[in-house]
């Protein structure tokens, strides 16, 4: 796994699913607040004038030359909550992202939020 300092290696660089099938390119990564460890990847998805960031999780993310390889499949990926190239992941749009990959979701104990862009 690559360390969220290391992404401005990474970035520009195709996402693939666990088949090779390209889902996007990587855009950034969001780290998980309470850890600072890597947990989501935004990636640039749609034709040029219809681009949006969708999330994916980095569990069992692995990089290879030229690329990040994620566990989710393509089709999954590619319906995951989104935004715009140039938007932000509010608070309240937050959970969805985990729920979409039926991860548990929990705010900090003083209601932090759990993702942060890096």
């Amino acid at each position: 796994m690559f360390e969220a300092s290391d992404i401005r290696e990474w970035r520009n660089h195709d996402v693939v699913d666990e088949d090779g099938h390209k889902i996007g390119v990587l855009e950034s990564v969001y780290v998980d607040t309470a850890t600072d460890e890597p947990f989501f990847a935004t990636v640039t998805v749609g034709v040029p004038t219809r681009r949006r960031l969708v999330f994916v999780p980095l569990t069992g993310a692995k990089v290879g030359p030229g690329y990040l390889k994620v566990a989710q499949g393509k089709g999954h990926v590619k319906k995951a909550p989104s935004i715009d190239t140039d938007g932000e992941l509010t608070a309240a749009d937050e959970p969805g992202v985990f729920a979409h990959y039926e991860l548990p979701y929990a705010p900090g104990a003083g209601g932090e939020r759990r993702l942060a862009r890096r």
